[in-house]
């Protein structure tokens, strides 16, 4: 506990933060923190619930620790911490072992007043271990909706977070904050951490937003209306859409406008990430496409604008992602753009949210045979990463299995005697999921106060006058046609071809190019006519497509040969078209690439280290010289997972050839759901 009047503590905020007096919610939380009592704070993005636990922190003698699921909020906030005087750093994935076994000795030593840890983190062995040794004055719980089920982002890893909450003494501060809570997960939450905890739910109104929602008919009319109006908008935003694909195909449209942007998801590696969040905290972009990967750890109070192509699955999602803008105060706009047929994509995510329950099972019969990890359950079993985390979680969760430590490897043991599997739960998830996502559609199409009925889904009731949106006093927007910008988007739709992004260091293959996306246009129906119907060869249109595709990119470079992929399922459809485009471009052709082993059909695998095992060491040459110094040519029909040409492209690099260049029919775009 510390001793401090409000006075006091302001005169040393002065001091330490350069911030003249807290707001009264603040001084609240902290007085509170600093008599040692536990916390929920529920307030608006922008309120500044980061110095909630950060000045508490420099008041107390032991350690903060701050659990946060985003690096980038802790990059941010260290920074800004260290530019103040006050010793932050952080331990997560995105360091070296040896850096951040660095900071825990620092924190060990009391070098350290706050320490940002990821949660996954304590999954890790050299952390349990070590957090014994640390002397801690406080633990802080940023973005804590994610300790709930029912929350809009529950996260597995928050439960560790609670078994330590759960462990620590009942004198210990601990606040854990969030902007979005509804009632039902504010009790969630409050049950979990047990003991006395006051909840302190602040006012969720941003009424320096200007809320819109823009009907809209198909994808085409999405394009123009962008075209025609984020040029137009005040400053910097950030454009949300559903999927990867789709950040790529808008920043494409942008490139071909010239208008400044950046595609932004959590496929990309750490190095692009920071270079983008940092292009738009300088106003380098106009805008940032991006999925919901973006936005929470970005400390930047100047987003003039948040447009969402696609709406998202809840209320609760909406405000989050809305409230990562404006939070200078300034006068900022949120648009939606609304089409009904829009709620598939976020029905899909809601319907495969979690695995069936056939591979729960299937997962605790192997664990029952024998202790396994997560790679080996992926392997043994043909499922993806995502499946075997979520259901290893759950399992956990229901006491089926438990964790257990071999040769320094963690491993899943089956508890005798336990419970059977209840199902059930998540299937009453799924069903209050499903009603989140009516109250989305009823959100866009109603005629009454759209902020209003934000805040008070989000559990903040109170009486006050909503009039910033265009249900109010704002005025309504329509899509207008504009011949000029329909005509410039059909223009570039005939040459927009998806980019094969298979580029590595180790390897002499370069980034191709696809035709076309399978399963979203006609392409996709006539390469499985031919490839599972016995519909013949691809037609004459699928050979102009992958043409048309190879001159836009690579049309002037000089190739010494074409390759082809080896058949699995396909016969000679790859060898014909092969030979055909050899015709045409007049590139010789070698049939010398072959299996010397056996594959499965990549499409029939379910994550990444089977596809990656099925074709490792599977292709050679007949003639080993024959790519030697060459530039090649690779084709195939479809781009899936990449493995197979990756690993021709790693292959065909160590027998001498100078450039490796793929092209496909199409591209496929179900990983893209992320």
């Amino acid at each position: 506990m510390v001793e401090m009047t409000r006075q006091e503590a302001e005169i040393k905020l002065r001091k330490y933060f350069n911030i003249n007096t807290f707001y009264d919610e603040q001084w609240e939380a902290i007085s509170r923190i600093l008599r040692g009592e536990r916390i929920l704070l529920i307030q608006k993005t922008g309120f500044g619930k980061s110095l909630c636990y950060q000045f508490p922190a420099i008041c107390f003698e032991h350690l903060t620790i701050v659990f946060s699921p985003l690096i980038a909020l802790m990059r941010d906030q260290i920074s800004s911490l260290q530019a103040l005087g006050i010793a932050a750093k952080s331990i997560h994935s995105g360091q070296s072992v040896e850096e951040n076994k660095q900071v825990i000795e620092e924190a060990k030593q009391g070098l350290l007043k706050i320490l940002y840890i990821a949660p996954e983190r304590q999954e890790n062995s050299t952390w349990r271990d070590e957090i014994q040794n640390l002397k801690i004055s406080m633990v802080a719980i940023d973005e804590a909706h994610c300790i709930s089920q029912w929350g809009h982002d529950f996260r597995p890893s928050y439960k560790r977070i609670i078994n330590l909450v759960q462990q620590l003494p009942k004198y210990l501060p601990i606040l854990a904050t969030t902007a979005t809570a509804t009632k039902r997960v504010e009790k969630d939450i409050a049950d979990q951490m047990a003991g006395e905890l006051t909840i302190l739910r602040g006012n969720l109104l941003r009424d320096n937003f200007k809320l819109y929602v823009i009907d809209i008919k198909s994808n085409d009319e999405k394009m123009v209306w962008l075209a025609r109006h984020v040029p137009r908008l005040e400053g910097t935003g950030i454009i949300y859409t559903g999927t990867i694909n789709d950040t790529e195909a808008i920043n494409r449209w942008f490139e071909y406008l010239q208008i400044p942007s950046k595609a932004y998801s959590g496929r990309l590696n750490s190095d692009i990430r920071v270079e983008i969040e940092e292009g738009l905290l300088n106003n380098t972009w106009k805008c940032v496409v991006s999925t919901n990967a973006l936005g929470m750890g970005i400390d930047k109070p100047d987003i003039r604008f948040i447009i969402h192509t696609q709406f998202p699955q809840s209320p609760v999602h909406y405000y989050q992602e809305i409230g990562r803008a404006g939070r200078d105060g300034k006068p900022t706009v949120i648009i939606l753009l609304y089409n009904p047929e829009d709620r598939d994509l976020p029905e899909y995510f809601i319907e495969n949210a979690k695995p069936s329950e056939m591979l729960y099972e299937k997962v605790i019969r192997s664990i029952k045979s024998e202790l396994l990890g997560q790679y080996e359950l992926m392997k043994k079993n043909n499922m993806t990463q995502s499946q075997v985390r979520v259901i290893c979680a759950d399992l956990l969760e229901q006491n089926i299995i438990r964790e257990v430590y071999f040769e320094k490897k963690k491993k899943y043991e089956f508890i005798p005697d336990s419970e059977p599997f209840d199902h059930s739960f998540y299937e009453k998830i799924k069903a209050a999921k499903r009603k989140e996502l009516d109250s989305m559609m009823e959100y866009a199409e109603m005629k009454s106060s759209r902020m209003e009925y934000l805040c008070k889904h989000l559990g903040d009731a109170s009486d006050r006058e909503f009039t910033n949106c265009d249900n109010t006093k704002l005025p309504k927007h329509y899509y207008r046609p504009n011949s000029h910008l329909e005509n410039e988007f059909r223009k570039f739709s005939k040459a927009d071809f998806p980019i094969l992004k298979v580029e590595t260091k180790k390897t002499n293959m370069i980034n191709g190019i696809a035709g076309s996306y399978y399963g979203v246009t006609n392409v996709g129906n006539l390469i499985h006519k031919c490839k599972y119907e016995n519909g013949g060869n691809f037609p004459n249109s699928l050979l102009q497509l992958l043409l048309k595709a190879f001159d836009s990119k690579f049309g002037k470079m000089k190739f010494d040969l074409i390759l082809y992929v080896p058949p699995t399922v396909s016969g000679d459809l790859v060898r014909n078209l092969a030979e055909r485009v050899s015709d045409i471009l007049r590139i010789p052709i070698s049939h010398d690439l072959v299996k010397i082993r056996k594959t499965s059909a990549q499409k029939m695998l379910h994550n990444r280290h089977l596809k990656k095992d099925n074709v490792e060491d599977a292709f050679s040459l007949k003639d080993s010289q024959a790519v030697v110094g060459k530039k090649i040519l690779l084709i195939d029909d479809i781009y899936g997972s990449g493995a197979t040409i990756k690993e021709i492209g790693k292959f065909l690099t160590e027998q001498g050839a100078d450039l490796i260049v793929p092209i496909v029919l199409a591209k496929t775009v179900g990983s893209d759901k992320l």
